[in-house]
């Protein structure tokens, strides 16, 4: 794999675990063009820079589950546990599901920490260049996640002064307490 590396690449590989967006080993694999099997080598061979939070092994359960996903990403039941970024009507690729089906051992999830960290260790043009792409897509990705954030705070500002405009309107006349608990403001008793 000797092309660049880009958003939707990464991205696809991204999934929801433990509230967690996270990159499976084989997938992180597959993006840096080496063996599921070095990228468990790096993690073995480094401990000290892979602290709690960085990278986890899924349990049983998960591992089947992340299974179930990648076949049937569309799959309701599923997406509560893991679930990819904003892409319900994308196929992800699957390249790396037949490794994790017949892989007697768990897969690791590695974190956005723990990607950065394996950055330091893997050293090669390809390497930097999926590291580049993954800083990339995780940066974007908590733009779009701020920017939902605010829409979702506009709209219920929206909501407030809607509501205060219909009483005005309807010359409702409005207390200190009703206008405080029309934009969610409790008093200290």
């Amino acid at each position: 794999m000797n092309e660049l590396i880009n958003f939707d690449d990464v991205n696809n590989k991204i999934i929801t675990i433990r509230n967690q967006n996270v990159i499976l080993d084989s997938a992180v694999a597959q993006l840096y063009g080496v063996e599921t099997m070095r990228i468990n080598e790096a993690v073995k061979n480094n401990p000290d820079k892979f602290p709690e939070g960085y990278v986890f092994e899924l349990n049983p359960k998960e591992k089947q589950e992340a299974i179930t996903f990648f076949e049937n990403p569309n799959t309701s039941s599923q997406r509560h546990v893991i679930e990819n970024f904003d892409n319900i009507n994308s196929k992800p690729p699957v390249a790396h599901l037949e490794k994790i089906k017949r892989s007697p051992t768990l897969p690791k999830a590695f974190t956005e920490k723990g990607l950065y960290m394996l950055a330091t260790i893997l050293k090669s043009p390809q390497a930097t260049q999926t590291t580049i792409a993954i800083v990339e897509t995780f940066t974007k990705i908590r733009e779009l996640s701020r920017m939902v954030t605010l829409k979702e705070k506009n709209i219920e500002l929206t909501n407030q002064l809607q509501t205060i405009s219909l009483l005005v309107i309807n010359e409702v006349p409005l207390t200190k307490e009703m206008m405080m608990d029309i934009i969610g403001i409790r008093q200290q008793k």
